[in-house]
């Protein structure tokens, strides 16, 4: 709800920590291109499955692992690459941080990005969408997952918009025409929701369901026939009322972890008949019960055509509308259609309506409340108050405030993803004499939150513009996906602040043109430095030494088995694997050879098959001012089960090999040898470098020109495939 203090907004959002929902206080988020930034109204339970999630997080850490072996064997994996300690601190920081919970909201625009079109400043709208459409009182969501509310429609019945793209995209699914019988198996929200639209279609419906009490809303919402397995034989039922048939489809929309109501539906169908699922089930299925009558088994995936493409998801791509005639936005918008004219009749079904404050008890009483429990449950955060726009949303949660020695580094971290909560955010805290974790900025405001108490922040924000503005932060750390690195390293630099940005650089050539110009104009510029961690390494540093007082030039081969990621997958945008990664490589070839390189060449494969790219498996070859030549073999296709990195150093009748920074050996060469189970990249000893390079001044850990001629290579490699 709205509380004005100071001309700031208090906003709060549901947050599931341990079993529990609670109504939290985070940063409003800002809108991003392509979205639209929505003052949420009302949002919607999903009581099925929402408190499946909210009972997960109460498990204890070895009954989920025993639950969920794949995440087990990630854990070890991660543990076995980063060390015990990085692994604890990820998964605490999963644990008690929390996550955010719903999707599907109802609501007024207040803002609209870049590229949108189809929105405007106070329209009303209801979103879809897990971790987006969330129980929050702001949210930003792209806008193929955003539908126009009918005018003058409800906000609390269009807030159940995504449970509607559910239950039609089910009903879709089942392929059913006028005259045909279909039974409901579930009269849950979804199972009551689809009752309706195929009674909309002339379907004859019989509902089952052991609750008698949501039996009888079936019954009153029109099944022709309502059934508890409990207290009657459902299939002979069904078979009489189809004149010994079975049913020409089942929608099967319970929740449960048996496999016998899905034996039971498949019994119920006609031969050639189908058993749509859109609820959950157990899976253990009888040849018997699908093989003579030669049913078909298909599964409803979500709100329709569309959903988990992040095409159509988060770009804002849509399908055209002669091919796909009904997309997820399309289902979703027919279902706000239905409600606003009667077809879909939620008022016996919206049992109860909680301001957020009460989110808790809206859960509690799903979970612990006396039957019947309720079928529909509603959050409110209040409409719009006048003169909103006028108001500053609050962006910063401020937890405190602390003074450090001007030898401690103050660190703004922009973007807490995966790779900054599990190794820069542990290394900065574990060198808590050198730096202070100051300020978390992030997109989402729960995240934001989660990881700032995680690390004893002073405050976290969702706009960047506050760590710029503050003028005890010393070093802005940018670790976001790829694609806006340059403007943030832009923005940064121009507001004086010195800069650590995760590489690369950045993406575009006119962004490093930028970057090269600020620093040619500027009288007393901050430090820059990308996070090229490989030359940091201590077997790197090791290897070094020896080359140090070579004769002759080298012969360098490095092997990178970087593993296949699918095509569609966000590496592969903003310049591609080769900018975003094989940067790496090549900026160690320039710490190797301590040389400016005068020519490269590179080629590539040429994929018979769709699903490997010719843009990230690439031979590359340097050639450098000292006379050294490094080739680069960078390639997707290799087996996993060789070792990712491997290098090979050649000068002056003397060799040698690392492998994936856990062993180092030399032949002809008294060197140290490292012999580890765990790869030591260098992230922990690049931030020391920088720490000792800005306390005392020092020559910057890579210099300008070394960071710039890496960035400008790889846009040149990229540019050459053809």
């Amino acid at each position: 709800m709205f509380s004005f203090e100071e001309n700031i907004i208090i906003v709060l959002q549901a947050v599931v920590k341990k079993g529990k929902v609670l109504a939290e206080r985070v940063p409003t988020p800002n809108v991003s291109p392509g979205n639209v930034l929505i003052k949420v109204v009302n949002s919607c339970i999903s009581a099925g499955t929402e408190m499946s999630n909210v009972s997960e997080t109460g498990k204890s850490l070895i009954k989920r692992a025993l639950e969920q072996p794949e995440e087990v064997r990630n854990a070890l994996n991660f543990a076995r690459e980063n060390g015990i300690l990085k692994t604890i601190a990820r998964i605490r920081g999963t644990v008690e941080g929390g996550k955010p919970t719903g999707y599907s909201i109802s609501g007024i625009v207040i803002a609209v990005g870049n590229g949108v079109r189809d929105f405007s400043v106070g329209d009303h709208v209801t979103a879809a969408g897990a971790g987006i459409a969330n129980h929050a009182e702001y949210v930003d969501v792209p806008v193929n997952l955003v539908m126009p509310m009918p005018n003058g429609m409800d906000f609390k019945l269009a807030s159940t918009v995504t449970l509607g793209g559910i239950a039609m995209q089910g009903v879709r699914r089942a392929e059913l025409s006028l005259g045909e019988i279909c039974v409901v198996q579930g009269a849950g929200i979804l199972g009551l929701l689809a009752q309706q639209m195929l009674q909309a279609a002339g379907v004859r419906t019989i509902v089952i369901d052991i609750d008698d009490h949501r039996l009888g809303i079936a019954k009153e919402l029109g099944a022709e026939l309502i059934l508890n397995p409990n207290n009657e034989d459902v299939i002979k039922s069904v078979e009489a009322l189809s004149n010994g048939h079975g049913a020409d489809a089942v929608l099967f929309t319970a929740a449960t972890y048996s496999s016998d109501p899905l034996s039971v539906a498949f019994k119920m169908c006609k031969r050639k008949g189908r058993v749509v699922l859109v609820g959950v089930s157990g899976m253990e299925i009888k040849r018997a019960d699908i093989y003579n009558k030669e049913l078909d088994f298909l599964i409803s995936t979500s709100y329709g055509p569309g959903r988990y493409d992040d095409t159509y998801e988060k770009k804002g791509l849509d399908y055209p509308y002669a091919y796909v005639r009904w997309t997820e936005n399309r289902n979703m918008t027919e279902y706000l259609r239905l409600v606003h004219v009667g077809q879909i009749n939620l008022v016996p079904l919206m049992d109860a309506v909680y301001p957020i404050e009460q989110v808790e008890e809206a859960f509690n009483i799903l979970k612990h409340g006396e039957d019947p429990k309720p079928i529909i449950s509603i959050l409110d955060y209040g409409v719009s108050v006048p003169n909103f726009n006028e108001k500053v949303k609050e962006h910063k949660i401020e937890f405190k405030q602390t003074s450090s020695s001007n030898s401690i580094i103050n660190v703004a971290m922009v973007g807490a993803g995966s790779f900054a909560t599990g190794m820069h955010l542990p290394n900065l805290q574990r060198l808590n004499q050198k730096y202070k974790i100051k300020a978390i900025v992030n997109r989402t405001g729960q995240k934001a939150k989660a990881v700032g108490e995680q690390y004893n922040v002073d405050y976290v924000t969702s706009n960047i513009d506050d760590v710029l503005n503050d003028e005890s932060v010393d070093l802005i750390m940018i670790t976001t996906q790829h694609g806006n690195h340059g403007e943030l390293v832009l923005k940064s630099l121009k507001a004086g602040k010195n800069v650590f940005v995760e590489k690369p650089l950045c993406t575009r050539k006119e962004e490093l043109e930028e970057i090269k110009n600020f620093y040619a104009n500027a009288s007393k510029p901050p430090m820059l430095m990308v996070g090229f961690n490989r030359r940091f390494s201590p077997c790197i540093v090791e290897a070094k030494k020896h080359i140090k007082g070579r004769v002759n030039p080298m012969i360098i081969n490095y092997r990178m088995n970087a593993g296949y990621i699918p095509l569609d997958h966000w590496t592969h945008e903003h310049g591609g694997r080769i900018v975003g990664e094989a940067c790496h490589i090549i900026d160690l070839m320039s710490a190797l050879t301590n040389s400016k390189l005068v020519s490269y060449s590179s080629d590539h494969i040429s994929p018979t098959t769709g699903k490997i790219s010719k843009h990230d498996n690439r031979s590359i070859t340097l050639k450098y001012e000292d006379g050294s030549v490094c080739t680069l073999q960078y390639f997707a296709v290799g087996s996993k089960k060789l070792p990712k990195e491997y290098l090979e150093v050649h000068f002056d009748e003397k060799s040698i090999v690392m492998e994936d920074y856990k062993t180092l050996k030399g032949y002809g060469v008294n060197l140290k040898s490292f012999n580890s189970a765990m790869s030591n990249k260098g992230q922990y000893e690049e931030l020391i470098a920088l720490h000792e390079a800005l306390v005392n001044t020092k020559e910057w850990p890579i210099p300008l020109w070394d960071m710039i001629q890496t960035t400008a290579v790889t846009f040149e490699i990229e540019d050459s495939i053809v």
